[in-house]
């Protein structure tokens, strides 16, 4: 029998980790500079934790969750997304009595259902940033700003912002009310998909409209916008937005009838997009989720975050034609000739290791050539050739 990766999941194979790394290690020093910490949280919550946050109703819900039961008949889903688990953690770790607000941030695997496609993967990989315990619109700028720096620093050039206000639980309302009927009155002209996502949730139906078919996108790009409904309050919250991103130099462009598909998101959301458009060429998104805390049982408890998964992330890298950090050589290798103490060898290789160096030898049987060959593969500094007479310990790191 010959097994392979579950359909939707993928390797990191060795050849692929130093890119990996060096994503990782531009993402981890950006967080440290603009003072965020690290946290995890399990592979698995209580089915309910994503079920009350994302919406009954969403597609993360319905359709593309991993949920089981446990031997304790206790229902349990595989995390489906990142800011409600660390948002859940917050609460019950008691993070809102520390100074506010948290910066946090992590790298995880996000767990999906869905068809596989390039950069798509049921089983992926995520950096996230979640700033909770303040509404100021400053913090929304420097969230999408920190992500647009990442990129700057990975080398990607090619995308853009998208921008928009979704309002709150004051204003989102009435423009519901204007936009369900103005569904229904076009119901003839959208795909079964979206007149079942409209069914649910009018707001969906404007879920990701690069994925629709072009004459549902064309349709629904004259669908009202949330904009003409915004309160004063949430109409200023999105101007001081726009403000401090321009200060901050951060271009970006406002799309009327951007929304994100789940249900805790209020005022601010983006997305940041690759050149070549479509549902697939989405790096980023976030958005500000000032009622996710209260609906987890807390207090009134702003907050904004993104996602960005990795994996679409080192496609646009190797679009822009960056190319990976050259890997790292060894340090020193030993070639062993016939009546060398391989046992001897090995002790000082060890030894090396101690202090500090990337020592290594051969352990495939080759011959003396292809130890050489082996230790050119290496990119060893430097190679020691021992044979029954060599006096090991003049070998120092």
């Amino acid at each position: 029998m010959k097994f392979e990766a579950p359909r939707g999941t993928h390797d990191i194979l060795p050849s692929e980790q130093l890119r990996w790394r060096h994503v990782l290690g531009e993402f981890e020093r950006l967080c440290r500079l603009y003072g965020y910490r690290r946290i995890d949280t399990p592979v698995f919550e209580e089915t309910d934790l994503f079920a009350r946050t994302s919406g009954q109703g969403s597609d993360v819900v319905t359709k593309e969750m991993y949920t089981f039961e446990d031997r304790g008949d206790r229902s349990l889903t595989l995390r489906a997304e990142a800011t409600a688990p660390i948002v859940r953690a917050y609460l019950e770790h008691g993070l809102h009595r520390e100074p506010q607000p948290q910066k946090l941030y992590t790298h995880e695997t996000i767990y999906r259902y869905g068809r596989p496609q390039k950069g798509r993967y049921r089983e992926h990989w995520q950096l996230d940033v979640e700033a909770i315990g303040s509404e100021d619109p400053a913090l929304d700028a420097e969230v999408i700003q920190l992500y647009d720096s990442l990129l700057g620093r990975l080398g990607v050039t090619e995308y853009r912002l998208e921008l928009n206000s979704i309002g709150d639980a004051e204003c989102r309302p009435p423009y519901l009310d204007r936009l369900r009927p103005w569904l229904e009155e076009h119901a003839g002209a959208l795909d079964e998909a979206t007149r079942e996502q409209a069914s649910r949730n009018p707001l969906r139906a404007l879920d990701n409209i690069a994925s629709k078919p072009p004459a549902v996108q064309e349709v629904l790009r004259q669908a009202p916008t949330i904009g003409d409904s915004l309160c004063d309050a949430c109409r200023e919250h999105f101007g001081e937005v726009r403000r401090y991103l321009d200060a901050f130099g951060v271009h970006y462009d406002v799309v009327p009838t951007l929304v994100r598909g789940l249900d805790y998101y209020t005022r601010t959301t983006w997305e940041f997009v690759g050149p070549e458009g479509g549902s697939q060429s989405t790096l980023s998104g976030g958005g500000r989720y000032d009622g996710l805390a209260e609906e987890l049982g807390g207090a009134y408890t702003p907050g904004v975050g993104f996602g960005a998964g990795i994996e679409r992330l080192l496609l646009a890298l190797e679009a822009a034609g960056v190319e990976p950090p050259a890997e790292e050589g060894i340090d020193i290798f030993f070639i062993c000739e016939e009546g060398a103490d391989r046992t001897a060898v090995l002790a000082k290789i060890a030894e090396l290791r101690a202090a500090g160096m990337r020592a290594e030898a051969d352990f495939a049987g080759r011959s003396v050539k292809g130890q050489r060959t082996q230790a050119s593969r290496l990119g060893a500094d430097r190679v020691v050739v021992v044979d029954a007479d060599t006096n090991l310990s003049e070998v120092t790191a």
